[in-house]
């Protein structure tokens, strides 16, 4: 794992999941490696209550119903539509649920202008077609195809992001539970094992690029993931993956719980702004979503460990701050200006602490990028 840039999910936690898969006495659907009761331990982490043995940690921090309600939909018939703002942990349950689930997260097709069928069906290795003719050994199996074939469980990211034809072959998919492969003469139909499911992502931002057809929405079951707007369930979450970072790049260093509230703050500020405002123009281009506030602290603790005295300032962290999420020159940088002067400037001069030294970064991060 350690010569992985990032390890996906079921090799990361792989020995919390042989334990689990262990001591799990539960029913299981279909080919499911965990119950759906550990399934859901896996990913929100045990409590007293759980009686078991050992400490699970938890992984997605959000409302224990989402994920109860996804565990039932990949139970079911129906695929598993996320939906949600950018950075609200769509892609990481996905992850979560496909690795508890069957061990394998990485059957993964990614929407684009430029997704083919050819991506979610099959295609053919051209040199084996030109010696040996079209066969189920030249073909080229999707990331689908082969969940379809495993009785496992299959993601599709950003959805709404690929054209309409390629969501009508989803559609088959998910209906018929087979695939047809017209150019062979016999074994041509690749059927769906039990277990075969869907995880789709979309953000609702991409609402209108391509919209999903009633035919689509019908074949699955939508869970909305909202932003995480509870103080303490961020700064979990914020916590959580920042540890990751550290212990990734091998780093000594605290944060300090006064920096982390000024970075939870200086958010809820900026998003109560963009609440407000009165066009699009007087919000940052910027979602503010926690994944994005995850970028600006491990920018900020990066920098400080690489020029800085290996600690985390608030000056850094400004910085940081403002370098991330001025996107459009002179629109943002005019935006957070009017910020650090209408809202930090006289907190700074009430409150004191660590607020001070952020204006004073965040008014030098804006004049060097001005």
């Amino acid at each position: 794992m350690s010569d992985l840039l990032r390890a996906p999910a079921e090799i990361k936690y792989a020995e919390e999941l042989d334990w689990l898969e262990s001591v799990d006495d539960g029913p299981k659907p279909f080919s499911w490696r965990l119950s759906p009761k550990m399934v859901r331990l896996f990913i929100l982490g045990s409590e007293r209550a759980d009686g078991i043995d050992r400490e699970i940690s938890q992984k997605w921090f959000g409302d224990r119903s989402f994920v109860e309600r996804s565990i039932v939909t990949l139970a079911s018939d129906r695929g598993l539509l996320l939906i949600g703002d950018p950075g609200t942990g769509k892609s990481w349950l996905a992850e979560l649920l496909s690795a508890a689930i069957s061990r394998n997260s990485t059957l993964v097709v990614q929407g684009t202008a430029g997704t083919t069928e050819d991506h979610i069906k099959y295609s053919w290795n051209v040199s084996m077609v030109i010696a040996k003719g079209q066969s189920r050994e030249s073909m080229i199996p999707s990331p689908i195809m082969t969940a379809m074939e495993q009785g496992s469980i299959g993601r599709f990211e950003e959805l709404t992001r690929s054209t309409s034809d390629v969501q009508d072959a989803l559609i088959s998919i998910l209906s018929e539970k087979y695939i047809s492969v017209p150019e062979l003469d016999s074994d041509n139909i690749v059927f769906a094992k039990p277990g075969f499911s869907v995880i789709a992502t979309a953000n609702s931002r991409d609402r209108g690029v391509n919209d999903l057809s009633s035919a689509l929405k019908r074949r699955f079951n939508f869970v909305r993931i909202p932003v995480v707007t509870n103080k303490k369930s961020e700064a979990e979450i914020v916590r959580f993956r920042t540890e990751e970072l550290l212990r990734r790049h091998r780093i000594e260093l605290d944060v300090p719980p006064t920096l982390l509230d000024v970075l939870l703050q200086s958010f809820a500020d900026l998003r109560a702004s963009a609440a407000a405002a009165g066009s699009d123009d007087e919000k940052l281009e910027s979602a503010l979503s926690t994944a994005e506030q995850i970028g600006v602290l491990e920018d900020a603790i990066l920098h400080g460990n690489f020029f800085g005295a290996r600690a985390l300032t608030a000056r850094t962290l400004a910085s940081s701050l403002v370098g991330s999420l001025a996107r459009r020159d002179p629109e943002d940088l005019a935006i957070l200006n009017k910020y650090l002067h209408g809202v930090v400037e006289p907190r700074s001069k009430e409150a004191g602490g660590s607020w001070p030294e952020f204006l004073e970064g965040g008014r030098d991060a804006i004049a060097t990028l001005s």
